[in-house]
């Protein structure tokens, strides 16, 4: 392979942060990843993570925004949803009892996942959720 090439490929999608961009995310997503055996999950996932930015950030405010992030290699699917701040905490992951009607998003989105990480991003957090295809990482065996 060439110093300069990669075989990853990456995408980017920014949505204004109403409800009805959330399906937008989920289609996008699946056009993407058409064919892929990870893709259900991988919609699942963008799903989740994209009402969450709307639902408990500024990015469902006016005029509040999230932005997505989809990178393929033969390895993994890296997903992440970047939201627009303004709240004090990062997203964590919590284990609600079953009968919860909100709080276990981030814990499912963590059960399909191979890893899911949460940073800082310019005044909000990005949360990026990694699925390991079944090629594994280079080098070695699925994680």
């Amino acid at each position: 392979m060439h110093e300069y090439t990669s075989s990853a490929r990456i995408w980017g999608l920014s949505c204004p942060g109403f409800p009805e961009e959330v399906s937008r995310a989920r289609r996008w997503t699946r056009d993407i990843l058409r064919g892929s055996p990870l893709a259900e999950d991988a919609e699942l996932i963008v799903s989740e993570l994209s009402a969450n930015a709307i639902l408990h950030t500024a990015s469902g405010q006016a005029p509040g925004s999230f932005h997505l992030a989809l990178a393929v290699s033969p390895q993994v699917i890296a997903l992440s949803v970047t939201d627009d701040g303004g709240t004090g905490t990062a997203p964590k992951i919590e284990h609600q009892d079953q009968d919860a009607e909100h709080g276990r998003g981030l814990g499912m989105v963590s059960a399909l996942a191979h890893r899911v990480v949460v940073h800082d991003s310019h005044g909000g957090h990005t949360v990026t959720a990694e699925l390991i295809t079944e090629a594994g990482p280079v080098g070695g065996a699925p994680c």
